[in-house]
């Protein structure tokens, strides 16, 4: 069943609970009421009787009146002789011994039914008792009786059922269409939101619902765009994840294919004695420096792999700054020296320490340096440490061909070089390392921010948590 008929069936028996319950109650409150005032116009025809002390012949007059109004009036004496109406035979109210009893205590009798009349003709009445005493000793002297036919009341009870009938039926067809109209307009909110379902099912996007902040289904549409935005996004980045991966598989094939070229024309020339015997022991050294350079770099993705999915594990400690800034400049100040490049090393403090993992630490420096080597010539390299409020701050400069600030993003990306078409090796290693310091940062929770400039170089500041923090 769908949901416009599900709401249109709720609908129907919540107005038909709703209408029923009140009509039949207002029903019996009318017709309550109808008796009660019966009651009280009865009561008051009799008052007057008693009230007047009326002779027989005004109570004649009386009758004249109000019998154009369908009421009858009687009057019995103390034995419950009808006295009135004068007839010749002897006719009793035809009232229970305690129902005169009452009478007689000066209790008046609300208003009864019975099946004849005052003079037993054929007529349902419904009549009201009230009792006479004499006005000088104050004894009991009979009573009054006053009657209206049933059929009266009935057809006031009949019109106002009709009455109400007909506004149940009123009010019902107006709550039907009301409840047709507000279902269809759910509905149509619902379908609304199936449609862009189903267009995001196609790839679309771009889709947004409307949000107007009245209801749940409004909190429903906004909870619908942040999925859409969130699709969005995660459809972005897939398709960036299967570029980078395609790419990777092309800086690979293209990694591997230098060496391995170069390796199939060595090992070539020796099976076909192509390769004087003088240059045979260059030929060897080619050959290793080319394989070391494959096992490295399946090492170091290897490495990148198990960083990125926390399968190392970091033995953090306090580690001087001063001494390990001055031993990876030893490390590195001859390859540094081979392009003209000066290191130089300057801490804020000789007490500096950083929180991390040593072998990794290193690992980051290494990296970084190494990157700032191979982009500067005949230029300055420093390495500057100073401590901030939650953080120790280490910083890598270069006066080397620097970047251009759209390429900065993709710096960590694997194989990523500063030139575009990959056709030489001018600037590179495997393109990995970056990546790796990326990942190593990453892990270590701390930050890692460039700034670069064409031909103006390029600064690297990592931001390691002190021991304080980490441990907080």
């Amino acid at each position: 069943m769908k949901f416009l008929y599900k709401q249109l069936l709720a609908f129907f028996l919540v107005i038909i609970v709703t209408i029923g319950a009140t009509g039949i109650i207002f029903a019996r409150f009318l017709v309550t009421n109808i008796y009660e005032e019966k009651e009280e116009q009865l009561f008051g025809y009799a008052e007057a009787v008693i009230d007047e002390n009326m002779t027989l012949r005004e109570v004649e007059n009386g009758i004249d009146m109000i019998s154009k109004q369908d009421v009858m009036l009687a009057m019995y004496n103390s034995q419950d002789q009808l006295i009135y109406p004068v007839v010749e035979r002897n006719y009793a109210s035809g009232l229970a011994p305690k129902d005169l009893s009452l009478l007689q205590k000066g209790e008046r009798i609300s208003l009864k039914e019975r099946d004849r009349g005052f003079m037993n003709e054929e007529m349902s009445l419904v009549t009201v008792y009230l009792p006479l005493f004499n006005t000088a000793t104050g004894s009991f002297s009979g009573f009054v009786a006053v009657a209206s036919p049933v059929s009266g009341i009935q057809n006031d009870i009949s019109n106002m059922r009709s009455g109400i009938q007909l506004a149940i039926l009123l009010s019902g067809v107006i709550a039907i269409l009301f409840s047709i109209g507000f279902a269809n307009y759910l509905s149509r909110r619902i379908i609304r939101m199936r449609r862009a379902t189903n267009e995001i099912t196609q790839g679309n996007f771009e889709i947004h619902l409307d949000n107007f902040e009245r209801d749940e289904f409004d909190e429903l549409s906004g909870d619908f765009n942040l999925m859409v935005d969130s699709l969005k996004k995660s459809q972005t980045e897939i398709e960036r994840q299967e570029s980078l991966r395609r790419q990777f598989m092309m800086d690979v094939a293209h990694e591997m294919r230098t060496p391995l070229t170069t390796l199939n024309g060595i090992l070539e020339g020796w099976e076909h004695d192509m390769i004087p015997e003088h240059s045979r022991k260059r030929s060897v050294e080619i050959m290793q420096n080319e394989t070391r350079r494959m096992i490295r770099m399946v090492n170091e993705n290897l490495d990148y792999e198990k960083i990125r999915s926390a399968q190392v594990v970091l033995v953090k400690q306090a580690i001087p700054c001063l001494a390990t800034l001055t031993a990876v400049r030893e490390q590195l100040i001859k390859k540094a020296a081979s392009k003209g490049n000066a290191v130089h090393v300057s801490v804020s403090s000789p007490d500096l320490t950083v929180y991390a993992d040593y072998d990794r630490f290193i690992q980051i420096l290494v990296n970084l340096i190494n990157n700032a080597i191979q982009f500067t010539e005949n230029g300055t390299i420093t390495l500057t440490a100073h401590a901030e409020v939650d953080y120790t701050v280490i910083k890598v400069s270069d006066t080397g061909i620097g970047m251009a600030e759209n390429e900065l993003p993709a710096i960590w990306e694997r194989f990523y070089k500063t030139d575009p078409s990959r056709k030489n090796n001018k600037y590179g290693e495997s393109g990995i390392g970056l990546a790796i310091v990326k990942s190593l940062i990453d892990s270590h929770n701390g930050k890692i921010e460039v700034e670069s400039a064409r031909d103006k170089g390029t600064t690297f500041t990592i931001k390691f948590p002190k021991e304080l923090n980490e441990k907080n």
